[in-house]
């Protein structure tokens, strides 16, 4: 592989452990705005898109009550969020590393600032990316907007950066972009479905994410 200096993460379903999180708040923000309770599979489905766009998606023929759904998700998130996300296994301890090894870390998500930057607090990460993008403050993926900002950000570019993702938008947002993508199977979408859209790879847990990257020789390119 190309020498990378620029590791660009999804966060729900990536490196937080978020994901059911995320389909109960919707489901029970449908149900209080009176429209039919999604599936958890549809929620899944639109997992990764900025959040207005994922509740056009679900409720297709509502969209007048988009901005009730959208005001309805963010309270139950919120208040389930009271014992904070967790992080993957092997999370802290790979971000860590990758620092000492010099590579640029980075966060391209559908959150919005403020739910990004409350999660990182709570986790004392503030510090730990050294650069982010949320939808609220770019265009929803898989609109490869955020990733060109984060690349000219980070002064690198799209041939020396690897996605990182666990939905469809994900990868297609760095195909998008130019942009080398490697899919994750244990967040929002399942293998086949990231198979389909050819990333590098894909894996089944976070603990093979370091692994990988060593078997394909990828180091920190410094400038």
């Amino acid at each position: 592989m190309p020498v990378i200096d620029t590791l660009i993460f999804d966060w729900d379903g990536t490196l937080a452990d978020s994901v059911g999180h995320i389909v109960r708040a919707m489901q029970a923000a449908a149900e209080a705005v009176g429209l039919n309770v999604p599936s958890a599979h549809a929620v899944r489905g639109i997992i990764g898109l900025a959040l207005p766009e994922a509740a056009e998606v679900l409720f297709p023929r509502d969209r007048h009550l988009a901005t009730a759904v959208v005001e309805a998700y963010r309270d139950f998130y919120l208040s389930g969020e009271q014992v904070p996300v967790g992080l993957f296994p092997g999370v802290r301890e790979a971000l860590d590393d990758w620092r000492a090894q010099g590579f640029q870390l980075a966060v391209a998500t559908g959150k919005g600032r403020k739910g990004l930057a409350r999660i990182l607090e709570q986790h004392q990460m503030l510090d730990y990316f050294d650069a982010t993008r949320c939808a609220d403050e770019s265009v929803s993926k898989p609109d490869p907007t955020m990733l060109h900002q984060l690349v000219g950000e980070l002064d690198t570019s799209a041939s020396r950066a690897l996605m990182v993702g666990d939905s469809g938008f994900d990868i297609q947002m760095a195909h998008n972009a130019g942009m080398r993508a490697l899919a994750v199977s244990y967040g929002a979408q399942s293998k086949e479905q990231l198979l389909a859209l050819s990333p590098l790879h894909c894996i089944d847990e976070f603990a093979e994410l370091p692994v990988w990257l060593r078997t394909q020789g990828v180091v920190a390119a410094h400038k």
